[in-house]
């Protein structure tokens, strides 16, 4: 919305800062944050009044139990004020004419309506002991949502269908097995977030931190002097991604304030997902679907520690893990669960610093 008021600088210049993208993110970023500074805690007094509260019990897992006694009635669907947020903000501070972000504003409402669904399955129980829809009923969705991207893409003439390797200047031309690609990008970031959620503080983090660096790849991607310095694929448009990512930044560590550990409110599938798969959509925009597995490696991590954990139960007969994801191995393990938070964010950190190393070394 303020971007359009570039075209009224000519009767003051001060509309001209509107123009720049940077200081639409900073700004962007600034008003996810406050905004759920300020109604957090109004969304969580509704949440605890109407006991829409977290079901922490672990029928699948008691040896959780122990850990999770203290979460039992925590207010959840904190998604709802943080997705809210970032709609609200990227409406105000980014270009609505612009395709990549009307797509990928698309897919934030479409994962959290899913999410939305999921949470409020689990918390009216709705099925007898049902820990929300079935696995299969989200995955077709989120199937339908990842094919229709991978489809706008590769009917999308300004977007190529090739994948961009890190360390190499060579690019592989996919053609229509992008569409299944893009999809299975989508599908698995979304998932591997909301595994990763079932910390104080950990996804969200985590998602605070590869948000800041995909800023940065957008703002690259986006502009065709540091694209082409850098060889890298140059998307026109694509910089104005980096006021989402900068949105999505804001809106997280606003959460945090809650979120952190002990917290006082959760995401939820309403957030979860949502943040997961805006993250997999962005990356799959500004062509950076395999860089991503190593911006995200905390997320690929925990995701793989589950299938790790299925493929040996059906094989072997034997768990690899006490428990899976990974955090939850770690608490069983002995960890303290701020430590195990703490340091998967100082992993991510690096991974991100590594993903920076990769626009230069080519």
């Amino acid at each position: 919305m303020f971007y359009y008021l570039t075209e009224l600088r000519e009767i003051f210049f001060g509309f001209n800062v509107f123009r720049y993208i940077t200081f639409r993110a900073a700004m962007a970023a600034v008003t996810t944050f406050f905004l759920c500074v300020i109604f957090g805690p109004i969304f969580t007094r509704y949440f605890k009044e109407h006991k829409i509260r977290e079901i922490a019990k672990r029928e699948d897992c008691p040896d959780l139990d122990r850990f999770q006694a203290d979460k039992e009635g925590t207010p959840t669907m904190g998604g709802i004020f943080v997705v809210g947020s970032i709609l609200l903000s990227v409406i105000l501070w980014a270009d609505l004419g612009n395709r990549y972000v009307l797509m990928t504003l698309l897919t934030t409402v479409y994962l959290a309506v899913l999410g939305y669904i999921d949470d409020f399955v689990k918390l009216k129980k709705l099925k007898p002991h049902a820990r929300g829809l079935r696995a299969r009923t989200k995955f077709l969705w989120q199937v339908l949502l990842g094919c229709f991207i991978g489809s706008y893409v590769y009917f999308n003439p300004d977007t190529p269908t090739n994948l961009d390797f890190p360390f190499f200047k060579h690019i592989v031309q996919l053609g229509m097995f992008y569409i299944p690609f893009a999809a299975l990008v989508v599908i698995g970031t979304t998932n591997a977030v909301n595994i990763t959620d079932g910390l104080d503080g950990l996804a969200i983090g985590c998602v605070v931190i590869v948000s800041s660096c995909l800023a940065v790849l957008c703002y690259l991607t986006g502009n065709i002097v540091f694209s082409n310095y850098l060889l890298i694929p140059f998307i026109s448009g694509a910089g104005e991604l980096t006021v989402f990512c900068a949105a999505i930044v804001g809106a997280g560590m606003g959460f945090l304030w809650f979120n952190c550990h002990p917290a006082t409110i959760f995401m939820g599938d309403t957030g979860s997902l949502s943040l997961g798969g805006t993250i997999g959509v962005i990356a799959v925009f500004i062509k950076k679907e395999i860089l991503l597995i190593l911006l995200g490696g905390v997320f690929v991590m925990e995701a793989l520690s589950v299938i790790l954990q299925v493929l040996s139960v059906k094989m072997r007969k034997k768990r690899l893990f006490k428990v899976s994801p990974l955090h939850h191995h770690l608490q069983l393990s002995g960890w303290d669960e701020s430590k195990i938070i703490i340091r998967f964010w100082i992993v991510g950190i690096i991974f991100a610093l590594l993903t920076l190393t990769t626009l230069k070394i080519r």
